[in-house]
Parts: structure tokens; C-alpha cells; sequence
């Protein structure tokens, strides 16, 4: 999760404490990054030889350099934190640059990409129906856009508190869900701010904008991932992430991305 900001023009991967727990997180495999979320993108990825990208909250550039890897033109990777920035640089790839700037300040040209990724950092966005709409205004007819986020189910309760203990179990709760603000979570012993939004909405945003929803999952540890990695039996009793997959309808004529 790279996209998340403490207040305007701040990151929270800024924070020096922070972004040592985050990067120790992924070192170590603990998270559901490389297990569940990177393989659904990647199943739902459209062809990316000679596309022109953008990755939106690209934290240390991993999946932009795995998209330049696969053939893609030209990526272009923008995050807040300068932090993550630094150490994306850090493994330089000659098809990949990087731009600070948050989604919400993204400016491109109409019609310039042919694919729009997103990892696990559009429900850090406020305004998420105006950043689709923009986005859509970027993709060249035939374009994708293809994002992952927080699922719904996992964001509604204000505030996050995960599982609790019912009876001699426990169940994840889903309570206010068709209240659409800020939610508030402690994670990695910080307080964090998402966006809760309905299921609606988010493919709602995806119509208003031109869109046309093409692809569509809800990813979950198989048995072969629980075997090496037990602990994450409970993402089989409700859906960690959502990740969605649309494309510009075919009309109008492309123009390509200035250097």
C-alpha cells in the first residue's frame, strides 16, 4: 500500500519509523502484496508490449519495472512519498521514470496511455470518481485501466478493527457500509485514513467516466498458498482486496506520450 498521505502534500511513508516497519513488513513476506494481490493483477493485465503506463502510488516501483520487464514502452511512475521514490530509483530501469506527486494532483495529457495501474492506493484518494474521470481523459481509445484496492467488505466498520471475538470464535464485522467517508486504522502501529467506498461506486465511478468494466476478482489464497502460508486461512472467510479492470471504449484518434 503506497498511496497513503497524513495530510495534504504528506505521506505517511515519510515518516522515518513507518516506512522502516513497512519495508521490514515486506522483506518478510508477511503482507498479502506477493501472495494475493500482485498475481490477480497480474491474471488481469491487458497486453503491455510498446503501452505507454502510468502506475499511480508506484511506491518503490516493483510492479512499473515488472510492466517495463514485459515489454511496456514507457512507464511512468508517481507516488507522494519521496521516500519510496528514492528507493524505486535505486533500481534504475531505463523504460521506467519517476514523478512525486499525489493522485489527486496528477496532470497529463488527453490521450497520451494505454494503461493506468494502480496498487493498493486509490482508497487513500478522496476523490475518487474525479480522479477516474481524469484518467479515463489520459487513456487512448482501447486504453485500460486496472486497479487494486482495500475490498469494500474489509473498509466499511469506523473504525478498522478487524476480527472480533464472538462466542469462542470470531467473525469480521460489516457495519455501516452505505456511510462513504473516512475510516480510520491502526496498522503497522499507525494511525492510518482510508476511503470506504461501496462496491457501487467504485464501479459506478468506472461507468460515469466512458468506461467499460472488463474484468473483475476477488482474490484468495488456494491451497497450494495456504500450505506454505497457513496464517492466511481467514482471507477465505472474507475477500481482502478488490481488483478491477476496465477499458476506453475504440473512438477518436490516439496521440502518443511527449518525452
Amino acid at each position: 500500500m503506497t498511496g497513503a498521505v497524513t495530510g495534504p502534500g504528506q505521506s505517511l511513508y515519510d515518516d522515518p519509523a513507518f516506512f522502516t516497519r513497512y519495508q521490514q513488513m515486506r522483506r518478510h513476506g508477511t503482507g498479502i502484496n506477493e501472495d494475493l494481490e500482485r498475481p490477480a493483477i497480474i491474471r488481469l493485465l491487458p497486453p503491455v508490449v510498446d503501452a505507454d503506463v502510468l502506475d499511480i502510488g508506484c511506491g518503490d516501483g516493483a510492479l512499473g519495472r515488472w510492466l517495463a520487464g514485459q515489454g511496456a514502452r514507457r512507464v511512468l511512475g508517481t507516488d507522494p512519498s519521496m521516500r519510496m521514490l528514492r528507493l524505486a530509483a535505486s533500481h534504475a530501469h531505463p523504460r521506467v521514470r519517476y514523478c512525486r506527486a499525489s493522485a489527486e494532483a496528477l496532470a497529463l495529457a488527453p490521450e497520451c496511455l494505454d494503461l493506468v495501474v494502480s496498487s493498493l492506493a486509490l482508497h487513500y484518494v478522496a476523490d475518487y470518481d474525479g480522479l477516474i474521470r481524469r484518467v479515463a481523459g489520459w487513456l487512448r481509445p482501447g486504453g485500460h485501466v486496472l486497479y487494486s484496492v482495500e475490498h469494500p467488505i474489509c473498509t466499511a466498520r469506523d473504525p478498522m478493527t478487524g476480527w472480533i471475538a464472538v462466542g469462542e470464535g470470531d467473525v469480521w464485522p460489516v457495519d455501516d457500509y452505505a456511510r462513504e467517508t473516512t475510516r480510520s486504522q491502526q496498522w503497522l502501529g499507525t494511525a492510518v485514513t482510508k476511503h470506504h467506498r461501496r462496491l457501487a461506486t467504485l464501479i459506478g465511478g468506472l461507468l460515469a467516466a466512458g468506461l467499460v468494466l472488463t474484468g473483475i476478482d476477488e482474490p484468495y489464497p488456494d491451497d497450494r498458498t495456504l500450505a506454505r502460508r497457513p496464517e492466511l486461512a481467514d482471507h477465505r472467510r472474507r475477500p481482502p482486496l478488490l481488483v478491477v479492470r476496465a477499458r476506453k471504449p475504440n473512438q477518436g484518434a490516439p496521440t502518443r506520450l511527449e518525452s
